[in-house]
């Protein structure tokens, strides 16, 4: 199968029903992440853009004000990378979802598609974004945000929506790639602010780019896609869909490792925040990267290392509110962040991006110093997320801004996505939270 048959002729009751029910959950956690990201200053400003600047008859994720398609995708996608808590891939060093479902929802609003297909085009996406991304990281000599690779998947899934033809959708491949934001990663690490991920830009070039293939304009070959055959081979044979993994924290993946080690070592010796003098964390490069300690921002403090492993220390957890602009001065967690100190470590540089190693030593009043195992961060594919979990995290975000009747309705949408209306789901994404 080729990236082009995959977009034409993958059939639903071909995929195996692991694929669609981990799909769903996937939708499910995007929408729980818009929701708690729709009250950030992040989201607010793209959401007014949107619908000053990309006039249409779109409804915003979350709003209720209108947008055009690409406008719609912009705002969706900024919502959601907006607080850093969806569902990535290893290998992509990023996320497949956040560009590819604020595509999937504007296009299929418009084009008025069936909860089927957007359950399709969704796993149709994650496959394809899987492999776009590996071929893109192999290929480039810079590490580009999602939104990069992310603009050729939600192009992808808007060929499908839009029912394209080959050569359309070889252009609208090749458009997305051409015009998708090519963001450098690390310069927005080392310099933590609203452009995140670049998944928003991502997903309205996408959605930008099967429009103009639709009408015409050309822009094959994407290289990514045909010109390094080895990262497609395996389509139809292994479901990266089953693959992704999930954050039990709204901060980067590369802080979660040192969260987990932090809190194993406080949950086995029972000290508290007051008990620790010395907090070091050893880890690979990229984490190290993420050097924050005194963050102005909830921009900065998602894209720090050890300002949420003292975050983590002081409340044993970390949640949206405890890294959201207004939560920021509390001078225990200072302390602590400050405090910290990272050393990369060639054994957590060997398995990067493959494994997300660290391991942290605390060192205590009362003289002793702890010292963690090698962690890595909870629900990777390998020691997955249940259904369960996921479900209550949905709920965690969703509930305080949407209400708990209306956060039922849309799981109760995306469980029984395959037999719906989508505007049984769009009833509910597509209008402001109770917030507003």
């Amino acid at each position: 199968m080729t990236p082009i048959d995959l977009i034409h002729t993958l059939n639903l009751k071909d995929i195996p029903d692991a694929v669609k029910e981990q799909a769903k959950l996937s939708i499910l956690d995007l929408i729980g992440i818009g929701a708690g990201g729709a009250g950030t200053r992040m989201s607010a400003i793209i959401r007014a853009h949107a619908a000053q600047e990309f006039g249409g008859t779109i409804p915003m994720l979350f709003d209720g004000r209108t947008a055009s398609a690409q406008g719609a995708a912009l705002a969706a996608g900024m919502t959601i990378d907006s607080l850093d808590g969806h569902d990535g891939f290893n290998m992509a060093k990023g996320h497949i979802g956040a560009p590819l479902f604020p595509a999937i929802l504007a296009l299929g609003y418009e084009q008025q598609i069936s909860g089927r297909e957007v359950l399709l085009a969704t796993i149709l996406g994650y496959e394809f974004g899987a492999r776009a991304a590996m071929a893109q990281h192999a290929t480039a000599p810079d590490y580009h945000t999602s939104g990069s690779w992310g603009a050729v998947t939600a192009a992808a899934a808007g060929a499908y929506i839009l029912q394209l033809g080959t050569d359309q959708t070889r252009h609208a491949l090749g458009i997305a790639e051409y015009h998708g934001p090519r963001s450098q990663m690390m310069r927005c690490i080392d310099h933590p602010t609203m452009l995140k991920d670049g998944a928003g830009w991502g997903s309205m070039a996408g959605v930008s780019a099967a429009k103009l293939a639709q009408a015409g304009f050309t822009g094959a070959p994407a290289l990514i896609v045909e010109e390094v055959p080895e990262f497609w081979q395996d389509l139809g044979e292994r479901w990266y869909m089953l693959e992704q993994y999930y954050k039990p924290y709204p901060v980067c993946r590369w802080a979660q490792a040192p969260i987990e080690a932090a809190l194993d070592l406080q949950r086995t010796h029972g000290f508290t925040h007051h008990d620790v003098t010395g907090l070091e964390i050893e880890t690979f490069h990229e984490a190290i990267r993420l050097a924050t300690s005194a963050p102005d921002t909830t921009e900065q403090a998602q894209y720090s290392t050890s300002f949420p492993v003292a975050v983590a220390l002081m409340h044993g957890d970390v949640t949206p509110a405890s890294i959201a602009d207004d939560a920021l001065g509390d001078p225990d967690v200072m302390r602590l962040s400050q405090m910290l100190v990272m050393r990369e470590q060639d054994h957590a540089n060997a398995h990067f991006p493959t494994r997300r190693y660290a391991r942290a030593k605390i060192t205590l009043r009362d003289g002793r110093v702890l010292e963690s195992d090698w962690m890595e961060p909870k629900w990777d594919h390998r020691t997955p997320a249940t259904a369960g979990e996921l479900t209550n995290k949905f709920r965690a975000l969703a509930h305080p801004v949407l209400g708990p009747d209306r956060a039922t309705r849309i799981e109760t949408a995306v469980d029984g996505l395959e037999h719906i209306e989508l505007s049984e789901l769009t009833n509910q994404l597509l209008k402001p939270t109770d917030q507003h």
